[in-house]
């Protein structure tokens, strides 16, 4: 009965909580405009109306019913006109409830429990701030000024020091909302605050910070995976919002200039973070003398600062990057930093070779992805000393017809053009690079071929010990050769293979490993039958190529780069606006002077009688004269007798 008694009571109580609560609301949305503006103005005359802080609080609660953007905006700048000068004591007042026994008769009882009300109130006025600005269907004004009340926060609430964690809080909450990408959030924070030095340096280390609470942990449990799909599923849409609007902001932070540092840079906050802070306690009892000299120590300061300001923040971006590649990107989110990161990332990056595990990992996927990471695993490759024994034998697997027709086949074959520069290639593998391109120009575009005669070109003049597939002499049963002999030092000649035999090549077009293609003992048949091609560019591409090798000392290397990004479309340009010295025409070789020739009629000729056509057959001198009316008086061409 005890037991059926107080559950009774409760909830009675609860109901009229409930109905107070109600109460409350109707209350506050009777309220005006001017009524709201005078509770602010209460608030902030004296202590005594404290009770207003709640209430205006209710005000920009987020979301709710009756929420009205102009009340919010009214209730907003009464609080931040309050919580304003409030905030250093309030930052310090969670140091103070630490204090010792001994040191509490200093404060009493009834202040601590005051900040303490305070500070949990201004928490719920930053989370219902976070809220405002993180909704896509609040007002963007009110939004705007959101930002701003917030971002004033970050700068003074800390004494005139960055409160990072504010800033930490709030980019969190933009982080794990459902914000787009081109949000006037995101756009509003890169434009106004990204320029600022301790804005970005805090940026990146609450955006490491977010990466790695993102970052999937390895599940030994495969049940339980299982079980919970429909649970990771809405996890792994809301980690891709996440990844997203984190890439967002990476991207859209500007990189750090040295000249920007040594000369001047901006800061939000009012303390120069990177400067060693001055003691306030041992600044009471110096001099005047002291103080100067001390005040020319900070400054001097600056003189090498511009160093370690450079150092700090290349640190914290790389930090930032590396905790989010971690991350399992999105194919979109992917092949964008791969486009992107051998120019917005390295450069900046404390030591690229941090990268190597991505772009390693990428190379090794294939297809358009291993296109797109070649650019950056080049660059560690030539300027920061990265060995990558497999490099040559992924480069030739990317080697298909489909990487003719990739978005980004420019970039990617002027790589190739690069990566097979250097004179020390063993000739096996400059051959089988030279043989598999050749082999590709047989079923590639117009455009294609032309970057393919281009790089064999250049393979050739290159590497002189693979001239011999120019013409290459195939080996008869008896093992003698039958044409040009082998010049460059390698035995090529197998008596027991019988396949080896006039017409046969032994290019093995599907071998993966530029070792295996037995590529040594073909020629570059294909580039001959280019001659013969549909298109007369490339037809004409591959004469000049034979002229070039016959005059080497007079001739250079072809710039690949003129060809990469050729298409269907520049080739038609280019042969528009080609300049032809004469025209070909399509059955004469000489301009015709009669719409018939005698050929076409034999027996028969053309000629003109007192202006009237005239038919004259040669067989039996029959002479026809067609019917003309008497107003008609043209002359005509007539057939008479030869």
């Amino acid at each position: 009965m005890a037991s059926s008694n107080a559950m009774t009571m409760m909830k009675s109580s609860q109901q009229q909580v409930m109905m107070m609560k109600k109460r409350k609301r109707k209350k506050e949305q009777q309220l005006s405009l001017g009524e709201l503006k005078t509770l602010g103005e209460q608030l902030l005359s004296s202590r005594s109306h404290i009770n207003n802080l709640p209430r205006l609080l209710n005000f920009i609660k987020h979301p709710r019913e009756d929420f009205h953007p102009a009340y919010a905006l009214e209730s907003l700048l009464s609080l931040q006109s309050f919580f304003t000068p409030l905030l250093p004591d309030l930052s310090a007042s969670r140091s103070r409830s630490s204090i010792s026994s001994s040191d509490a008769s200093t404060t009493t009882a009834a202040h601590l429990i005051y900040s303490t009300w305070l500070r949990s109130k201004f928490d719920d006025f930053l989370q219902s701030l976070f809220s405002i600005s993180t909704s896509a269907l609040s007002d963007p004004t009110l939004r705007e000024v959101v930002l701003e009340t917030i971002m004033e926060f970050v700068k003074v609430a800390n004494a005139g020091n960055f409160h990072s964690s504010i800033f930490h809080r709030f980019l969190h909450a933009i982080v794990h909302s459902t914000l787009g990408v081109g949000d006037i959030l995101l756009e509003l924070l890169a434009s106004k605050y990204f320029k600022y030095i301790d804005v970005r340096y805090f940026t990146y280390i609450s955006l490491e910070k977010i990466a790695r609470t993102l970052e999937p942990e390895d599940s030994a449990d495969d049940k339980g995976a299982t079980s919970e799909s429909a649970a990771g599923n809405r996890s792994r849409a809301s980690m891709e919002v996440c990844i997203r609007i984190i890439y967002h902001l990476l991207s859209r932070i500007p990189p750090l200039e040295v000249s920007v540092v040594e000369s001047n840079y901006e800061m939000w906050s009012c303390v120069d973070i990177f400067t060693r802070k001055f003691d306030k306690k041992n600044h009471d009892h110096l001099s005047d003398a002291e103080d100067k000299q001390q005040k020319l120590r900070l400054h001097d300061r600056k003189g090498f600062s511009a160093a370690s300001v450079t150092k700090k923040m290349k640190l914290k971006f790389s930090k930032a990057w590396i905790s989010f590649l971690r991350l399992p990107l999105p194919l979109d989110v992917y092949k964008e930093v791969l486009a992107t990161l051998h120019q917005a990332v390295i450069p900046h990056l404390s030591n690229p070779i941090m990268l190597c595990d991505f772009l390693t990992r990428s190379y090794d996927i294939g297809g358009v992805v291993s296109v797109m990471a070649l650019s950056s695993l080049y660059i560690l490759m030539t300027q920061h000393g990265l060995e990558y024994p497999n490099f040559y034998g992924k480069l030739y697997a990317l080697l298909e017809p489909s990487i003719f027709m990739a978005k980004y086949r420019a970039k990617f074959f002027e790589l190739i053009d690069s990566c097979l520069k250097s004179p020390l290639l063993p000739a096996y593998l400059a051959a089988a690079f030279c043989k598999k391109l050749s082999r590709l120009a047989l079923s590639v575009p117009p455009s294609g071929a032309l970057i393919i005669i281009a790089l064999v070109h250049n393979l050739l003049r290159r590497h002189p010990s693979i001239n011999f597939l120019v013409h290459q002499g195939y080996v008869n049963e008896a093992g003698k050769e039958t044409s040009a002999t082998d010049k460059s030092g390698v035995d090529r000649t197998d008596d027991t293979d019988s396949a080896s035999k006039q017409g046969i090549d032994q290019f093995d077009d599907e071998q993966s490993d530029p070792m295996k293609t037995n590529a040594m003992r073909s020629s570059l048949w294909e580039i001959d039958t280019l001659r013969h091609h549909y298109c007369p560019p490339v037809s004409r591409f591959v004469l000049s190529l034979e002229s070039d090798l016959t005059i080497r000392a007079k001739t250079s290397e072809v710039a690949v780069q003129d060809f990469s990004s050729g298409s269907y479309a520049t080739i038609f340009g280019e042969e528009i606006r080609r300049r032809v010295k004469q025209v070909p025409l399509a059955f004469y070789k000489s301009t015709p002077t009669s719409l018939f020739s005698e050929s076409d009629f034999r027996g028969w000729t053309f000629d003109l009688n007192d202006g009237e056509p005239v038919a004259v057959n040669d067989e039996n001198g029959t002479v026809d004269t067609p019917k003309e009316h008497d107003h008609i008086s043209v002359k005509r061409q007539c057939l008479v007798p030869v």
